[in-house]
């Protein structure tokens, strides 16, 4: 259970006195970047484990609610976002960054509906939706004017 709450805090970012989840989103930036300069799969793998090994390990910690320490959600969503990047320039990283948590915040539309079920899946799947929602308009901007996130 320790390591199942570990996970879910997001290695300790999820203890952070204030704005657990904007750290935990800028922590996801910064190893994110690294993941995506190193290799876009590595990203991918990391992403696909933060949402499935995040859902394993907020189901084990036997969550209650969507508590505020609880952040891996924060890491799968905001490393889907930046799968949609080429490179991690830091115009695109900041476009991800605020992208992933207006959607995370305000709750529009599908990521609202995800974020009203419960248990596990209601606390991964908002995020991963405003994180896929956040990465579509990435992509749209980058083939709408390619430059701009270089």
């Amino acid at each position: 259970m320790r390591v199942a709450r570990f996970i879910a805090a997001g290695g300790g970012c999820g203890y952070a006195p204030v704005a657990a989840g904007t750290v935990a989103s800028a922590a996801a930036v910064v190893t994110g970047a690294a993941l995506l300069w190193a290799s876009p799969f590595l990203l991918a793998a990391a992403a696909f484990l933060a949402t499935f090994g995040g859902y394993l390990a907020v189901e084990r910690a036997h969550v209650e609610g969507d508590p505020g320490w609880v952040v891996i959600d924060e890491f799968a969503g905001q490393w889907i976002t930046l799968l949609a990047l080429a490179t991690p320039s830091v115009p695109g990283l900041i476009a991800a960054f605020v992208l992933f948590r207006f959607f995370d915040i305000t709750k529009l539309g599908p990521v609202g509906w995800a974020d009203r079920r419960h248990g596990a899946f209601g606390i991964m799947a908002d995020d991963v939706i405003a994180g896929i929602i956040a990465a579509v308009l990435l992509l749209i901007a980058r083939f709408a004017k390619p430059d701009w996130l270089m």
